[in-house]
């Protein structure tokens, strides 16, 4: 999807002149960061277009193989797409840096390493005219505070253990490192499968009873989930990308009972975060990201048990069932497709209302002889 907005924001670009010369700025447009995690991907991308084929072929690198994380810092960066990536922020340090991602199932929102304000307003236009959920509470930044609704503040980063950075993004990134020219990063999310609930800021009738809910249903799926991995293991030697369709599997497992337990109000007291408040809107959310962590994971292992042959395990049917009602879940909360194009087009909009808000605030080029940030660089980028 990313690459698709890409493709689109050159075409505006090279036909507006507005956005090149009338802004003195310079488009630098990166198609994919993850080439490797895009090649893992293809195989659900020509469709069908359903939750479960989606999830049965889906790909994420496990958390050090993200490229545009840093968690030893950008001098010990290990992949050769997050130093091409460090190296074009040094070269270029553009005032404004676009990551592009999707999201599976939700709705849109955006996060910023500083404000734009104003951006808010423009998402709500931009998704009421395209028919695009906003999501109100979402889980990616369900400890970062708001700059209005469906836009987030990324919390300047600091040291944590892994599971802690895995599940808050708080480590040293490619969203910051050009924080020290001025750079704005803006994480433009846009959703695959829109579900219009993540966007009713309303109170919830019983918010601690859908929290305990939540919580026993991953603390359910990652306890099968656990097992089933420890049975399909053994039986792992020589199949293909085998360590790399478990890293992710290890990083979920790692970190989904911390979660359940920092949902679960009787469990709460032992949790270092707090919940905040929450509406209906962030209670659908974190509903929704407790299943993507269980399809994700049943994914991963469907795709393990098919390339071993023979589920010497016995895994298949019971992962097929875990999939297929977890897809479901995600049904009759109201899931449902939104076209290609229309992803494109609103992710487009979006990055360009991002532009136009970060081109005011830019300073003028550096005079000193150093190459200067302000001349209008902007890098839109996509990660997956």
């Amino acid at each position: 999807m990313g690459g698709a907005t890409v493709l689109r924001l050159a075409e505006r670009a090279l036909a507006d002149p507005r956005l090149t010369e009338g802004a003195d700025a310079t488009w630098n447009l990166l198609l994919c960061l993850d080439p490797d995690g895009l090649r893992r991907n293809e195989r659900w991308m020509t469709g069908p277009y359903t939750l479960g084929h989606h999830f049965r072929n889906f790909f994420r690198p496990g958390f050090l193989e993200q490229p545009e994380w840093l968690p030893d810092g950008a001098a010990a960066a290990a992949l050769p797409e997050t130093r091409a990536l460090l190296a074009v922020q040094d070269e270029l340090r553009p005032f404004l840096q676009c990551s592009l991602h999707g999201v599976d199932v939700g709705g849109g929102f955006v996060e910023l390493t500083h404000d734009l304000p104003g951006l808010d307003r423009r998402v709500a236009g931009i998704a009421a005219r395209l028919g695009i959920p906003r999501e109100l509470g979402a889980y990616d930044a369900l400890y970062w505070p708001g700059l209005g609704p469906a836009v987030y503040r990324i919390p300047p980063p600091h040291r944590r253990d892994l599971a802690a950075a895995i599940t808050e993004a708080a480590v040293e990134s490619t969203w910051f490192h050009p924080y020290r020219y001025g750079t704005v990063t803006a994480v433009v999310e846009a959703p695959m499968w829109g579900v219009p609930a993540v966007g009713d800021g309303s109170p919830h009738a019983d918010a601690e009873a859908e929290l305990r809910s939540v919580s026993r249903t991953l603390r359910e799926d990652t306890r099968v989930l656990g097992d089933l991995t420890a049975r399909i293991r053994p039986y792992l030697a020589g199949v293909p990308d085998a360590a790399r369709l478990l890293a992710p599997v290890d990083d979920y497992l790692l970190v989904c009972p911390g979660l359940a337990d920092a949902w679960d109000p009787d469990c709460r007291n032992d949790s270092a975060h707090p919940l905040p408040r929450m509406d209906t809107a962030g209670l659908t959310a974190l509903r929704l990201a407790g299943r993507r962590l269980a399809l994700r994971t049943a994914g991963l292992l469907h795709q393990l048990v098919t390339r071993a042959g023979g589920d010497p395990a016995g895994a298949l049917p019971e992962l097929d069932r875990l999939i297929d009602a977890r897809c479901a879940d995600y049904r009759d909360a109201g899931a449902r497709w939104i076209p290609v194009a229309r992803q494109a087009e609103y992710q487009t909009r979006v990055v360009l209302a991002a532009f136009a808000l970060a081109a005011r605030r830019a300073p003028e080029p550096s005079r000193s002889g150093e190459p200067g940030w302000g001349s209008g660089t902007a890098v839109p980028m996509q990660r997956e």
